[in-house]
């Protein structure tokens, strides 16, 4: 399924030296990390992370997806802030390696950290239970993610054709970057 819903932004053009944007932009600004607390999924927020997923996702889980998720063991997260849960996601377990079945941030939360420190909070569960590999899916479009992926140590080693379904728009199936980490080598996370 959706690996995550991060997104890519074209990166901007610098100020001219001195201008009032320079001055601007050199105050320190605020974080989005600030005031997120990371808990467990648990079940009552179900309905919420489902109505997210639908809204985010072209193919998105259902709220049995995350029951299911949670009834097997997996190991599932939220990041809240001010109440409301703003990113989440899914990591499966298996012997030696793990999968990174979901992360996905809410759209008016993305480019502020989110999902850097989610990625970065189950790379560390997985090494802690003994994973040598993490390995994750997502769509060849998805820029921000992927860059992301390879700055935390992930690197590509297939492509799944048409692997994800047209987006709500109608357009064409969309394939799948398959990505994996060594997290023997990946730094450990100083989150």
């Amino acid at each position: 399924m959706c690996a995550t819903a991060l997104r890519s932004r074209a990166p901007s053009v610098p100020p001219a030296f001195g201008s009032e944007s320079t001055r601007v932009a050199s105050l320190p600004k605020p974080t989005s990390l600030a005031h997120v607390r990371w808990r467990p999924l648990a079940a009552h927020d179900l309905p919420v992370v489902a109505a997210l997923e639908a809204r985010i996702h072209a193919a998105p889980w259902s709220e049995r997806n995350f029951r299911d998720a949670l009834a097997a063991g997996y190991s599932a997260r939220v990041g809240v802030r001010a109440e409301r849960i703003v990113a989440y996601g899914v990591l499966m377990l298996g012997p030696g390696e793990a999968q990174l079945l979901n992360l996905s941030v809410v759209p008016e939360a993305r480019r502020g950290g989110l999902g850097r420190v989610l990625l970065l909070q189950f790379m560390d569960v997985a090494r802690q239970l003994g994973a040598e590999h993490l390995f994750l899916e997502v769509r060849v479009g998805n820029l921000g993610a992927i860059a992301l992926y390879r700055a935390e140590g992930f690197a590509a080693i297939a492509r799944r054709i048409e692997y994800y379904p047209a987006d709500k728009r109608g357009g064409a199936r969309e394939d799948a970057l398959v990505m994996r980490c060594d997290l023997r080598r990946a730094a450990a996370p100083v989150i």
